[in-house]
């Protein structure tokens, strides 16, 4: 099923692990952690950069991959080690003066609920958590999975939009 969205979208919000990645974890003999991102994905943020949409990431987890998209596309909000993504996103979209129809967000799992009430455009990777759906009765299930192409499905239909 295509997501339905909205030319009025200003900002993309995504959660990080389970979205721009499949969820895994690898850790070396020597206790360094990787994470593998997919090129479809990190080109999809590229292109909604370009189309002047805002990217925005909120992360339970806080890594210095999260540097990698300050630094090399120049994304600015960018929150690590966030507990409560709601009000972190409440914050965001009241600095740049969004609307909840102005905001998608993106989310896998159920420390995203909140944050996902907060806007009118709720998607979830296809291996999200099964609870989702259960608790956000507006939300869109995109057609690839988390690390897999979801935000560059999302950037695909934005960049098209009218």
């Amino acid at each position: 099923m295509t997501l339905l969205l909205s030319n009025k979208i200003k900002m993309v919000v995504c959660d990080f692990d389970g979205v721009f990645t499949d969820g895994s974890v690898y850790i070396s003999e020597k206790n360094d952690v990787q994470k593998k991102l997919n090129f479809k994905d990190l080109m999809g943020v590229f292109l909604l950069l370009k189309k002047g949409i805002d990217i925005a990431i909120i992360s339970g987890e806080d890594s210095n991959i999260l540097n990698y998209f300050k630094e090399k596309m120049g994304i600015q909000e960018i929150h690590g080690g966030i507990r409560q993504k709601g009000i972190v996103l409440d914050e965001i979209m009241k600095k740049y003066n969004l609307s909840k129809d102005e905001v998608l967000y993106i989310g896998d799992d159920i420390n995203d609920i909140p944050a996902m009430e907060l806007v009118s455009y709720p998607v979830a990777p296809k291996n999200h958590n099964p609870v989702l759906p259960l608790k956000i009765k507006n939300l869109q299930i995109a057609s690839y999975e988390g690390g897999s192409g979801a935000i560059r499905e999302i950037a695909d239909i934005l960049v098209n939009l009218e």
